[in-house]
């Protein structure tokens, strides 16, 4: 009746008492509303269509964006407004309620539950509460509760699409974790033609603690670009840029010279690459250990030979098909980097005049010899006999390596594991040998060898303890009947034939959901 007297009109419909279990789930998730004469949300200004992913990506911040990153920190939300707390019979409890504004008494005190017998001194107590009055539930456990270092090793295994693409659009959070400048240490860039001068500069702005980039096969950029990023980056340890045939020796000098903790170039297959790039490398960066000039047809051993005597500290160099390199470049990184452990002169005009200095290399452990025409079965066992250490040994496409030099490199070989012999002049006496004399050997590759027979194939499977895997790829004498028994009787060996294969193929497209006769544009 007060309600009805009442002169101020309502400004909330009554509401009705929830059930139970239903409060508790309306006070933690309150509606957000807006108020009325609020303006709209404004409109996202559309992105534009040069992202370098081709898609809204956090790079974009990067590249375009007007500042610097903002630090990592928590997502700061606007304050939602509390629930209005309800009153005992479920009514809004607003200055005494409705009834006390009317003019009528506010409810004095509930109502005590009696026990179902309808005594309420009855010795057992009343019945459990319903859901409305119990505690609340713990609050969900939630990631980002995870400190921000765990987070960020995390998101450290991730690869920059997936930060970029994935990550760092769930939240302002977790895109600020993604710009932290350890995931800037590390680029790769490759085979993205949308990488340009403009960008690798913005790039090196923003994140000039770059320690490694990779821009291979990205054509869209020229020396410009790679001088300022190293301008920008002395801290540069490894650069990588196979297949950039734009690039010339004015990139090359350009990070030798403003990055003098270099050590690692891979530059393979750039037509533009001569020794003057070469000779900057090995007069200023002493700290060189890794280089890869293959195909790189125009340096000669004028640059290799600088750099020989400069980078004293090489572990690994790799060559392949330098026409002009000879042996005098073999010989001076024999006499100059006795750190020397990996090697490889793949299709140079090197003979085994200049092999035989290898020797000198106690430490060398793999050894790339392969389509040296001038090669004898002399110093590849000289060679084995003095480097104890030498795990890897590649002979392929040497067409004198016979079966008593396999037979040496088997006795000889303390610690060596994997054997190439792809089209050399071997029979199966070469795989009798290895299986009766090596301990140690896993892997032998033998494809293309056409005097390789069943026999053969089956006797070193059977004496070799050591086997893991045989490579008989187009030996035609080798009966596929004969491998499929080898399969069964040895399951520990992988058999490599082009019939294995295929069916190795088949059954990790099976595991991986592949069905027969259905494409992938009509899944």
């Amino acid at each position: 009746m007060g309600l009805l007297l009442s002169k101020e009109p309502r400004r909330r419909p009554r509401q009705k008492r929830p059930r139970c279990g239903s409060w508790w789930r309306r006070r933690r998730r309150p509606l957000l509303r807006w108020p009325r004469g609020a303006p709209a949300k404004a409109a996202a200004a559309p992105r534009g269509r040069d992202c370098l992913f081709r898609g809204p990506c956090m790079l974009c911040l990067v590249v375009h964006g007007p500042g610097a990153p903002a630090p990592a920190g928590p997502e700061e939300e606007p304050p939602l407004s509390s629930p209005r707390p309800l009153g005992a019979y479920g009514a809004p409890a607003e200055a005494g309620g409705d009834a006390v504004r009317a003019g009528g008494a506010a409810p004095s005190v509930a109502r005590q539950p009696q026990h179902e017998c309808g005594d309420a001194d009855c010795p057992e107590g009343p019945d459990p509460p319903c859901d409305c009055h119990r505690e609340p539930p713990p609050d969900a456990p939630d990631i980002n509760q995870l400190p921000p270092s765990i987070l960020l090793k995390i998101f450290s295994n991730l690869s920059l699409d997936e930060r970029c693409l994935s990550a760092s659009l769930v939240c302002k959070y977790w895109r600020d974790l993604c710009l932290d400048f350890q995931f800037w240490k590390q680029l790769d860039l490759s085979s993205r033609q949308q990488v340009t001068d403009e960008l690798l500069e913005k790039i090196a702005s923003r994140s000039q603690n770059i320690i490694e980039i990779n821009i291979s096969d990205c054509r869209s950029m020229s020396d410009t670009g790679v001088c300022v990023l190293a301008f920008k980056c002395p801290g540069l340890l490894r650069y990588t840029a196979y297949r950039c045939k734009q690039l010339s020796d004015t990139s090359i000098i350009a990070v030798a010279s403003h990055c003098p903790l270099l050590q690692k170039v891979h530059v393979g297959n750039q037509d533009k690459l001569t020794d003057e790039g070469l000779k900057q490398l090995g007069s200023k960066c002493r700290e060189l250990k890794d280089i890869h000039f293959g195909q790189c047809y125009k340096i000669s051993d004028e640059g290799m030979i600088v750099i020989a005597k400069g980078c004293l500290k090489l572990q690994r160099i790799y060559m392949q098909e330098n026409k002009l390199v000879t042996d005098q470049s073999v010989k001076a990184f024999a006499e100059h980097c006795p750190e020397l452990q990996c090697v490889g002169f793949m299709g140079c005009s090197v003979t085994s005049k200049g092999v035989i200095h290898l020797t000198k290399l106690r430490n060398l452990s793999s050894l790339d010899l392969r389509h040296i025409t001038e090669l004898d079965n002399e110093t590849v066992m000289e060679i084995v006999k003095r480097c104890k250490n030498l795990s890897s040994l590649n002979l392929c496409l040497n067409w004198i390596i016979n079966d008593r030099c396999v037979e040496v490199i088997a006795k000889e070989g303390q610690n060596l594991k994997e054997l190439y012999l792809v089209s050399c002049k071997i029979t199966d006496y070469a795989l009798v040998a290895i299986g009766r004399y090596s301990m140690t050997i896993e892997t032998v590759d033998v494809g293309w060898c056409k005097e390789i027979t069943d026999q053969g194939a089956t006797l070193i499977a059977q004496s070799s303890k050591s086997l893991r895997y045989l490579g008989l790829m187009r030996c035609d004498k080798v009966s596929e009947v004969t491998v499929e028994q080898l399969v069964q009787q040895y399951p520990h060996i992988t058999f490599s034939t082009v019939l294995q294969d295929c069916k190795r193929t088949l059954e990790r497209a099976y595991q991986l959901g592949w069905t027969p006769g259905v494409s992938a544009a009509s899944s």
